[in-house]
């Protein structure tokens, strides 16, 4: 695939990385075959070892496969080597400082490590650790690992994590953690965790904050290290907080909407990730979509790699003609409702979804929220906007993500 792509460039010697053409995940599923640099697994049975949930982070063929959620469009088959299971485990060991090697002994003393993501799917988050579970059972066991699916109802999910008499640590997004903070703050959420790591989303200022609050229990900050499916440890948070790009082993590229690099300093419009460690299935300048910002200065912790901010996800951006909205900019909490989803049906028509505290309090949660979320728009110019309540329930992602707002699908081809 990559020998078509670049065909009508000039030899390796002549050009640079930035000379090389940007690649999407549509055009890499379409030549998912010629893609792999392996000839033992076709896209369809790839998938058809997808379909089966028994198999979750069960190797095939000697490689290990999973899949994106699709958030922005076609989920992507991601297949990974043993090599870069080793090198995974290998560079989150290397770039461990003492305060990591502390924290992490610390909080395993303390009690169980829960995973709360999604459970109906061939996702990293749960395939990974099951895949560790059968390739290296005592390093599993090491993990003290206790899984929850989180797709399932919000009172159920927190009669499981109660029902745990010593829950020390819980890995999850930042989505469902929104959750975990609510359900502490109504007094349902007994749990007094030391340490939350989350991921696979935009982590706020504004959650972190509620966080400490809400859990007076935590002993560290919230990890927050960046990766996705595509590159599991893109990245590693210093003991300073900051996120560094495993550099050695991955280029992350800040550039703008032609594609053109950004100074530091700058927020980009996406970011192009090329991994050095997958040579079975190679992501060159590969379009994430996120926005970030890399750090001007040197980071305190003395690590010689880049350090850097994520700002947002283009696939979470509301776009209503020439506007585009934060999905931080909707008030979408009420103290009756457990959950509330805006969700984008055309260009200018939504829907509000919502899950109660009770059944009783539905009709009051939509008087109060709809017009809120009108607001919104009449304050940024869109007065024909239609917002309307739904009797269908706030979903979540295949991957078990819950997020607030859902817009439609770009149509931007970097979705």
């Amino acid at each position: 695939m990559f020998y078509k792509l670049y065909a009508d460039l000039p030899p390796s010697s002549e050009i640079e990385l930035h000379d090389l053409p940007v690649t999407r995940k549509p055009d890499l599923m379409r030549d998912f075959d010629d893609w792999l640099t392996i000839r033992s697994l076709p896209l369809e049975t790839a998938r058809e070892h997808l379909r089966d949930i028994r198999k979750v982070g069960m190797p095939i063929n000697g490689v290990a496969v999973f899949q994106t959620s699709g958030t922005s469009g076609e989920p992507a088959v991601i297949v990974l080597s043993s090599s870069f299971v080793e090198y995974a485990y290998g560079i989150m060991m290397a770039r461990f400082e003492r305060y990591h090697w502390k924290l992490i002994r610390e909080v395993r003393k303390l009690g169980v490590r829960v995973s709360i993501t999604g459970g109906n799917g061939h996702f990293a988050g749960n395939g990974f650790n099951k895949l560790v579970q059968r390739l290296n059972p005592a390093l599993a066991r090491g993990f003290g690992l206790t899984f929850i699916e989180a797709e399932q109802p919000i009172d159920q999910l927190v009669d499981r994590l109660n029902a745990i008499s010593n829950v020390s640590w819980i890995v999850t997004y930042p989505s469902m953690l929104a959750i975990l903070v609510k359900e502490k703050e109504a007094g349902r959420l007994q749990i007094a965790p030391a340490l939350f790591t989350t991921g696979g989303e935009t982590l706020t200022e504004d959650l972190r904050a509620r966080v400490a609050r809400a859990f007076p229990s935590l002993k560290y900050d919230i990890a927050d290290p960046y990766g996705c499916t595509e590159c599991l440890v893109l990245s590693f948070e210093c003991s300073r907080g900051r996120k560094h790009v495993n550099e050695d082993w991955v280029i992350l590229e800040a550039v703008d909407e032609s594609m053109q690099p950004v100074p530091d300093g700058t927020l980009s419009a996406t970011v192009l990730l090329t991994v050095l460690a997958n040579e079975v299935q190679p992501f060159i300048r590969y379009d994430l979509g996120d926005c970030v910002r890399f750090h001007e200065d040197s980071c305190s912790c003395g690590s010689p790699f880049r350090s850097f901010q994520v700002e947002g996800r283009q696939a979470t951006l509301v776009r209503v003609g020439e506007v585009s909205l934060s999905p931080l900019v909707f008030d979408l909490e009420h103290e009756r409702a457990r959950r509330i989803q805006l969700v984008q049906n055309s260009e200018r028509d939504f829907e509000v979804r919502i899950e109660p505290t009770d059944e009783a309090a539905v009709a009051t949660v939509f008087q109060e929220v709809i017009p809120s979320v009108k607001r919104v728009f009449r304050d940024n110019g869109l007065e024909d906007v239609t917002v309307r309540e739904s009797q269908s329930p706030p979903k979540f992602t295949a991957s078990g993500k819950f997020h607030q707002v859902l817009p439609i699908r770009s149509a931007d081809p970097r979705a």
